[in-house]
């Protein structure tokens, strides 16, 4: 007889996540891999709790035996303060979206810089970069914001509900990659209408929080429009920047790529990126 697989439990901690992919893409590559990996989702929405809970669900996770979990909204700043050590790349972004539970300690990453730089490159990899109108500047848009000035990004404008929070990414984005890399936004119609491209980083267009972002008026055909939105995978935003004839990038790709990261961070196998890209395709088909 074989020995048999190893085993590992791993979880998605976040807000409204049912229909979330990432369950299925994990389980679905451990299977690949011949590990038995049991992927959960704890959905504050569904237990009826808040951010506030993160302490009592990540102690419970330890006590459980968690490898790791997956971190999204609206979590990802908030989870900082529970943890016992951070990635460099999860220190600069102030956000964390994978937490590995490991001998005894809480270590934070950041995956979602990686994974849409890389979807970034793949869906668009010849578009012009600058100008860049970046909608939201919460965890994700952290995130995103890094990975657009590393992908060269001369100009990258925020606009948030919090304008003081745009205004901090900022600041932040500019003392790792140089002054005037990055500024708050302070007309968005006029920077709009300025820009090579428009990437949306918030919740709009959920199934949960349906609408645009920004007043369909603003788009024009010489933008890019980049979403990380991807359930559903086309988003009202993208379906209107499709209509008039803007070059689009949905959200998949992150989803995906951000999880490969997560996979090999959790379980420390490296996982076949071109095999979770086309599980996440069937399981859209199955939706």
């Amino acid at each position: 007889m074989g020995a048999a697989p190893r085993s590992v439990l791993a979880g998605l901690i976040g807000n409204g996540i049912q229909a979330s992919r990432t369950p299925p893409m994990h389980e679905h590559e451990g299977d690949a891999q011949g590990l038995r990996l049991l992927y959960q989702k704890i959905d504050l929405e569904k237990l009826g709790l808040g951010a506030d809970a993160l302490p009592e669900l990540l102690t419970a996770a330890e006590r459980m035996g968690f490898s790791g979990l997956n971190i999204t909204h609206p979590c990802k700043q908030a989870v900082l303060a529970h943890l016992d050590e951070l990635s460099p790349d999860a220190a600069a972004l102030g956000a964390v979206n994978t937490v590995v539970l490991r001998d005894g300690k809480r270590i934070g990453h950041n995956t979602d810089w990686w994974g849409f730089a890389e979807a970034f490159r793949r869906g668009l990899p010849d578009v012009a970069l600058t100008r860049v109108v970046q909608l939201g500047a919460g965890g994700a848009g952290a995130a995103v914001a890094h990975a657009l000035l590393t992908l060269g990004v001369e100009d990258l404008v925020l606009n948030d509900i919090d304008p003081a929070r745009a205004a901090g990414v900022a600041a932040s984005l500019c003392a790792r990659f140089g002054a005037g890399r990055a500024r708050a936004c302070t007309d968005l119609a006029a920077e709009v209408a300025a820009a090579d491209g428009l990437v949306h980083c918030t919740p709009t267009g959920m199934d949960k929080y349906p609408g645009l972002p920004l007043p369909a008026e603003y788009l024009h055909p010489g933008l890019f429009v980049a979403e990380i939105v991807y359930f559903p995978l086309e988003t009202a935003l993208l379906r209107e920047a499709r209509r008039i004839g803007c070059r689009t990038l949905d959200g998949g790709g992150m989803a995906v790529f951000q999880a490969v990261e997560a996979f090999r961070l959790i379980t420390g196998l490296t996982p076949d990126p071109e095999r979770m890209l086309r599980h996440f395709a069937e399981l859209g088909r199955t939706a």
